[in-house]
């Protein structure tokens, strides 16, 4: 399955009807804070109740204490009393916006904090899982792709927290309140001021299917645009090497020109749709105004008062409902996009095409025997790359295994220590399958030297030990002086504390080679694999590295992959292989006397070498 697959026309059509189970799902995540997330709860509910109190109490106070206290020929003591009263009513509202402000504030650092925190789970999940799919997902998945679905794609579930699903029932539970309060008061002016409610609720829905569309094409550019990112600055050499910069800037530009202009369909729907919030709201106003004030001027004094304190307290209640509606489609959006990121995530946790770790066999060391009995092996499916494999490595033997490009070598390697999985026939080390042993354990028993040698950014003695704080010092020390690279690395700034920087640009070809070296001896695996080590070196840096290997392979079983037959006359045994066929096996001196394959491979060399000379 290609992670990367899915257009955003299937996105769209999954999206319009909401997945439950999927948000299920992600609060499934939650669980284990699920104390914080009743809290949260609890405040939306408590700020549901608070927020309408506020102007209630206002109209209370106009209509019972302001307008009596202001009637003609009230005694001085009433006129005292009332505004004991607005005095203390005036400490309880200063009372209920100081809880209203501190619970508002908890709300929103609870849902915040567990989002972050639900993030941080997920993200560590996904790159485990990450870690453990087969290398043939990597082949057929940008690794921008899978570098959104580990960062921007899982961000945006945090969203589902903080500005999602937890907020938007805070919102709703506010309007009900709101309302409900609106209804008690005066069921008549509420049914007015609502009017255009209909317009809306209409514009709502409008508006938030425009941004989730908008939303989707942003997400797909952002995961297009990191891959292209990724691949291109990788192969900036290349580039640069052709003079295609200009060629490769058009087609960011392109990448780039579909973000913006998703980005700018966004923009240009909240652009319609807060400005014709805020017309509701003054329509709403207008229609309250005007069924409040005409009464007023025929009413007696007293009751035009009453119906003054109804007006100014529906007044603050017409902006307690539009605060939350003026944000819910925009929330309901960012929900709906967190959706379609966890679904993307999701994508990556549940794919099975996995490293299947079920053995548990786990020898503290392995002998070295290596057998393949008629191994038939693909990378996709009935296109086999390797047929029919049989061959047999005994303890400490080298085996170099020779052959055009494209013939299969470097898939046998990749076999051994269970990169792929074959379709037919077995892979045995020491008499035993390697599906029965621990993968790890296998894995530390074997050592690779690959021709395109990979260094993190970090300092030497971190690509040389991959981090690993339980290896001293002293004998990272003692492996590089018996590969000859001590002096070589105690003449760089810091020693072994030098930043070769990302990919190892700061040192030459044969220099990371030669710390890859290194990495394999100090590790002291049973198995080593050398993929044509010296193929892509200068004559100056083979000498070194011819030395290192015969240092490396020294007692151990040792599988040499090489174009330089010159290399690998010492080996015990060699496979000459074409495609995915073993066509010969022998000595150096056997082959050559069959004169077949080898034979030709080799006379092929010798006439390039006296063409040169």
């Amino acid at each position: 399955m290609n992670l990367g697959s899915i257009t955003m026309t299937e996105e769209i059509k999954k999206r319009k009807i909401f997945d439950f189970s999927l948000l299920r799902r992600v609060f499934r995540y939650a669980a284990p804070y699920k104390n914080r997330l009743y809290i949260s709860i609890a405040l939306s509910i408590l700020l549901a109740v608070l927020s309408p109190l506020r102007p209630f109490l206002i109209q209370v106070t106009i209509n019972n204490f302001i307008r009596k206290g202001a009637t003609p020929g009230s005694a001085v003591t009433i006129k005292e009393a009332m505004a004991t009263a607005i005095i203390w009513i005036t400490i309880l509202q200063i009372g209920l916006l100081l809880i209203e402000t501190v619970s508002r504030f908890y709300f929103s650092f609870i849902t915040a904090w567990l989002g972050q925190t639900v993030v941080k789970d997920l993200r560590v999940g996904v790159y485990k899982k990450v870690l453990g799919l087969n290398l043939s997902q990597f082949d057929k998945t940008p690794i921008g792709t899978l570098t959104t679905r580990t960062i921007n794609d899982i961000e945006a579930i945090n969203d589902i927290f903080s500005d999602g699903l937890i907020p938007i029932i805070a919102d709703l539970l506010s309007i009900v309140s709101v309302l409900l309060f609106m209804f008690v008061v005066d069921w008549r002016l509420t049914l007015i001021c609502l009017t255009p409610f209909p317009f809306l609720i209409l514009a709502t829905w409008l508006f938030k299917e425009s941004v989730n569309k908008s939303f989707i094409r942003v997400r797909n550019a952002v995961a297009a645009l990191n891959a292209f990112v990724q691949e291109h600055i990788t192969g900036m050499p290349i580039v640069q090497a052709f003079a295609a910069e200009d060629r490769e800037a058009a087609k960011f530009n392109k990448i780039n020109r579909d973000h913006r202009n998703a980005n700018i369909n966004a923009i240009f729907a909240y652009s319609i749709f807060f400005p014709l919030v805020e017309i509701i709201l003054a329509v709403s106003t207008g229609l309250l105004v005007w069924w409040g004030a005409s009464p007023v001027l025929k009413l007696p004094p007293h009751e035009a008062a009453e119906l003054s304190g109804k007006i100014v307290s529906f007044f603050l209640y017409l902006n307690l409902l539009f605060r939350p509606l003026r944000v819910i489609a925009d929330k309901f959006n960012v929900l709906q996009m967190g959706m379609v990121a966890s679904e993307r995530v999701f994508r990556v946790l549940d794919n099975e095409d996995t490293i299947r770790t079920e053995g548990d066999y786990a020898p503290a060391r392995i002998k070295g025997k290596v057998e393949f009995r008629n191994v038939n092996f693909a990378y996709v499916e009935d296109r086999y790359v390797l047929k029919n494999i049989s061959f047999t490595i005994q303890p400490g033997q080298t085996v170099a295994i020779v052959g055009h490009t494209g013939s299969g070598k470097t898939s046998i390697i990749s076999l051994i220590n269970r990169l792929y999985h074959i379709q037919e026939g077995e892979i045995r080390i020491d008499d035993v399958k390697i599906e029965d042993y621990k993968l790890d354990q296998l894995r530390r028993n074997i050592g690779v030297v690959l021709q395109d040698v990979f260094l993190f950014s970090g300092s030497v003695k971190d690509n040389i030990t991959l981090r690993n704080d339980d290896i001293p010092e002293e004998k990272v020390i003692e492996a590089a002086k018996l590969i000859g690279m001590h002096e070589f690395i105690m003449q760089l700034p810091g020693g072994y504390h030098f930043n070769v920087m990302e990919r190892g640009s700061t040192l030459s070809l044969g220099q990371r080679q030669l710390l890859s070296f290194i990495r394999a001896l100090l590790y002291d695996p049973s198995i080593l694999i050398l993929d044509e080590a010296t193929s892509s070196v200068d004559t100056e840096s083979e000498l070194l590295i011819q030395e290192a290997i015969d240092k490396l392979i020294a007692g151990r079983s040792s599988i040499v992959i090489a174009h330089r037959l010159s290399t690998i006359r010492k080996a015990h045994q060699i496979i000459v292989m074409d495609k995915g066929e073993i066509k010969e096996v022998g000595t150096h001196e056997e082959l050559l006397q069959l004169q077949g394959h080898y034979f030709k491979l080799h006379q092929m060399q010798f006439e390039q070498h006296q063409k040169i000379a």
